[in-house]
This record gives C-alpha cells, sequence and structure tokens, in this order.
C-alpha cells in the first residue's frame, strides 16, 4: 500500500485539476465525474465544494485571474503613461492568457469570480484612466467596452479554430467560399474574418479605443 500522501483536496486544487482537463476535453466535456476521476476521488467529493458545474466554473475563472494578476504584463508599460497604449497593452494580455486555454473565453466569460483577485487589477486600470481625464463612470464604460470586444473576439477565435490549445484545423475557408459563390463580397470576407488573427484583434481593438477616445474622453 503506498503511503505517499495527496495533497488535501480543497477549491483550489479542484479547479487546477479542472483547467488542466479543459485543455484535453474542451468545455462540453469537462464534468465534474471526469474531474473526480482525475483527481482519483469519487465525484461526491467534488460536490461538498461546488453545487454544480457553474460553481466550478466561476472558480475556474477565478484561478485564471489569479494566475493573470500574478504575471507581469507583456511588454513594457508606455513610458509616458498613454491610456490607449496601456488599454491595448491590457487587453492584448487578457487574449494571451485567454489563448492558453482550450474554451478559455467561454469558461471565463458570465463568470462570478469567487474572491477579490480582481479588485486591485481593475482598480488600477480604471485609476489610470481617471488619470487620464476619464470621469470614473467613461473609464468604467471604456474598460468594459474594450473588455467585451477581447471576450468576444476569443469566443469566436476559439470556436471556428485553429484552436491555440490543440492545433485543431479551423474553419474551411474554400468550402466557404464555394458555399457563397453568389455572395462575392460574402464570399471574400471569409479571409477577413477567419485568417491572420493577431491583426484581426489588433485592428479591431485599435477601432474600439479610437472610438473611445472620440466618444468617452
Amino acid at each position: 500500500m503506498s503511503t505517499e500522501r495527496r495533497a488535501p483536496l480543497d477549491r483550489r486544487r479542484v479547479a487546477d485539476a479542472a483547467l488542466e482537463l479543459l485543455n484535453e476535453v474542451g468545455l462540453e466535456g469537462l464534468t465534474l465525474r471526469a474531474i473526480a476521476k482525475e483527481l482519483d476521488v469519487k465525484a461526491p467529493a467534488l460536490y461538498w465544494h461546488f453545487k454544480d458545474k457553474q460553481a466550478l466554473l466561476d472558480e475556474m475563472a477565478t484561478e485564471m485571474m489569479r494566475r493573470m494578476s500574478a504575471e507581469p504584463a507583456p511588454g513594457a508599460e508606455p513610458a509616458d503613461g498613454d491610456w490607449r497604449e496601456t488599454l491595448l497593452l491590457r487587453m492584448r494580455g487578457l487574449r494571451a492568457h485567454l489563448l492558453r486555454y482550450r474554451d478559455g473565453a467561454k469558461v471565463y466569460a458570465g463568470t462570478r469570480f469567487t474572491d477579490l483577485s480582481y479588485a486591485e487589477p481593475m482598480e488600477a486600470h480604471l485609476r489610470a484612466l481617471v488619470q487620464a481625464g476619464f470621469t470614473p463612470q467613461a473609464a468604467a464604460r471604456a474598460w468594459f467596452t474594450a473588455y467585451s470586444y477581447t471576450i468576444g473576439f476569443v469566443i469566436e477565435e476559439q470556436s471556428m479554430g485553429p484552436d491555440p490549445a490543440d492545433g485543431a484545423e479551423g474553419y474551411d475557408l474554400d468550402a466557404r467560399a464555394e458555399r457563397l459563390a453568389d455572395y462575392p463580397l460574402a464570399a471574400a470576407s471569409g479571409r477577413e474574418f477567419f485568417q491572420n488573427r493577431d491583426q484581426g484583434f489588433e485592428a479591431g481593438l485599435r477601432t474600439i479605443v479610437e472610438g473611445v477616445a472620440a466618444t468617452l474622453l
């Protein structure tokens, strides 16, 4: 009989196992039973910590936030503190982090964080906008608009593939163009929609930021 002692089962350990399993099975295949098997425990043991799958997703999103907050933002902070570049930097970082997980944006969207790990970075982001001249209300709207764009973009990006987590093939653009042969603009749009994701994200995000500058500042 093995005398090795396992770490006690707690919410964070379950969330860690769930995020690891997510990359293998995706959101649809992620069940409490599958996670219990991964942890070598009985499924009822998980219900002590999570009443249902949504409660687990809330904890998974919170763990993603903790990991993101613990890492330095990618790239250097703008030397002049320009709010546009700061907002661009934050949203790029959010996208990069979500892409680490299969269906990462779907897990993250619409969940309720289970602790206050999100509060300090959010306060810092909003403070930077207020210091740049936004009212608190406009700062909140500016941040949430860019955030919503980023979440939505990554949901579509991960849904249509290729999947950054496992390299699965993406949308068949030639077949799409064939089906839309009578609609040339719609047919040609596929290349813009589903290729060059990095460039597409950046173009859309800069459009959002410039719109924010024109309407909220």
